[in-house]
């Protein structure tokens, strides 16, 4: 009778900004863990985003378990911006697959992964606003609620680079004099380093800007919210956006009337905001009184490999073990 080698999952963080890999082997031990480019598969093309994944294995992963090697994961957890509509994710998958990573794949939306970091079990709701906003819902029996997220031609509101473009489309009219005045006037060309708000539009129009920096005006704004009506409007609606789309997630799979944990992630809600959280904390209070808020305390890594630990039937003291890797160091 021949030695099992232990079964390993190459678990995928992409996001707008970064991505994340860490290999796992089924006791929970994480082996190796590698960070490298945004995952952008809308703007870059499907290739291109399987390519930062290959990057970051190259450059981090034991050489016996690189992609394409002959000591491949058995299985990949992906879960990535970008994979917002299953046809998204089924062309993800199926250029994993094609490039020999593992014989077993799945691809999930990035907020699948924030919910599984954050809750206590597989199942439950999740909203995410870092440079946009989702949510996604799980019910006990698998059922999924979830949203195109496809920004304003879906309904959504919200957001890192939404709410940069909601500052500086005020500051603009505060300055010209089409709108009230705002100290969002003031936060714009702090920000950018220019004398005028049209500067500013001008710099970002000719490219001379980069409109990734939108989101560099969010902490500004929360910051000026105590004071300011303007700003505390625009965080008052992201407060009601955050509210909303996990009380429909619960309403889609009758999850309404029991206690249900809504997990909070990406970095507009985690960078704990007095303000912002007082009023989703009383928007769920009101309108979803048997949510239970949980802020994830771990990265959505952890959750894409909870989830590639569930498909290959981890046993359970392997789940604690990849937590406590990733669990801020206690001072």
């Amino acid at each position: 009778m021949t030695d099992r080698h232990p079964r390993t999952v190459l678990a995928v963080d992409g996001g707008n900004s970064k991505t994340d890999v860490a290999l796992v082997s089924e006791d929970g031990s994480v082996l190796a863990t590698g960070r490298g480019a945004a995952f952008l598969p809308q703007s870059a093309g499907v290739a291109a985003a399987i390519d930062v994944i290959g990057e970051i294995a190259r450059r981090t992963l034991p050489e016996s378990a690189l992609p394409g090697g002959t000591g491949n994961a058995d299985h990949i957890a992906a879960y990535v911006a970008g994979a917002d509509l299953p046809i998204e994710e089924e062309r993800l998958r199926d250029e994993l697959l094609a490039r020999g990573y593992a014989p077993d794949v799945v691809v999930g939306n990035d907020t699948f992964a924030l919910l599984r970091a954050g809750a206590r079990g597989p199942w439950g709701v999740a909203v995410v606003c870092g440079a946009g906003i989702n949510a996604v819902g799980v019910a006990p029996s698998g059922e999924v609620a979830r949203f195109p997220a496809l920004g304003r031609l879906s309904g959504d509101w919200g957001g890192g680079y939404g709410l940069g473009e909601e500052v500086l489309w005020h500051a603009a009219r505060a300055e010209d004099g089409r709108g009230p005045g705002t100290a969002l006037v003031d936060v714009v060309r702090a920000a950018f380093g220019t004398a005028t708000v049209e500067e500013a539009v001008i710099g970002l129009h000719f490219g001379e800007l980069s409109v990734e920096r939108l989101h560099e005006l969010v902490p500004p704004l929360l910051a000026a919210a105590g004071s300011d009506a303007i700003s505390r409007g625009l965080v008052e609606r992201l407060a009601e956006e955050v509210t909303v789309l996990g009380e429909v997630a619960m309403r889609r799979l009758g999850l309404l009337e029991e206690p249900c944990e809504v997990v909070l992630g990406g970095g507009v809600l985690t960078a704990g905001d007095e303000l912002l959280m007082s009023l989703v904390e009383r928007g769920y209070a009101e309108r979803a009184p048997h949510a239970v808020l949980v802020v994830a305390d771990v990265p959505p890594i952890v959750g894409a490999a909870l989830l590639g630990l569930d498909r290959i039937g981890a046993a359970p003291e392997a789940y604690e073990r990849v937590r406590g890797h990733f669990l801020p160091a206690q001072v």
